[in-house]
């Protein structure tokens, strides 16, 4: 049976968003200028590699801080071209959920509201850094909280994605 309040009404769980802001970012280009020539002089392909990661910190009184991490690293034969890197972060009031539904919310739910502006930031981070434009593709961040619970269950590491 539901909680009923005082007034009344059953306690209903919330889910409300307070803010969203960038809470660290960086760019690096440790071989410039010289890799601009070599991208454009090379046949060699430019390897792309995403490491994503996700916390959660309780803040207390319902509120929770959910981070986003995006790190972003292309290299070029052995060298670096750049690296850019994004903690995209929000403030949420999470009331009346399970423990369990809780868990999804701050591991899925929270990370793909946060994600396009993670991704518009690192797309500009490329772009000012003076490199072709890159479209970060969408993430199942539902399909990677899955991923994550059954790897707990058996014991095993969390995934990297690459792109």
């Amino acid at each position: 049976m539901a909680d009923v309040a005082a007034n009344g009404q059953a306690n209903a769980p919330q889910l409300v968003l307070q803010k969203i802001y960038v809470k660290d970012v960086s760019f690096e280009a440790p071989n410039a200028p010289q890799i601009f020539q070599e991208v454009g002089e090379t046949e060699q392909q430019p390897q792309v590699q995403l490491n994503l990661g996700q916390k959660s910190v309780d803040l207390g009184n319902d509120m929770y801080e959910v981070v986003l991490s995006l790190t972003l690293t292309c290299t070029l034969g052995e060298r670096t071209a750049y690296l850019a890197e994004v903690h995209q972060a929000g403030v949420f009031g999470i009331a009346g959920f399970a423990e369990e539904d809780l868990a999804g919310i701050l591991s899925s739910y929270c990370p793909n509201l946060l994600f396009p502006y993670a991704r518009q930031m690192l797309s500009s981070l490329v772009l000012e850094g003076g490199f072709p434009p890159f479209l970060l593709q969408p993430i199942n961040f539902d399909a990677l909280y899955a991923e994550q619970q059954r790897r707990i269950l058996s014991g095993s590491a969390a995934p990297t994605l690459n792109s």
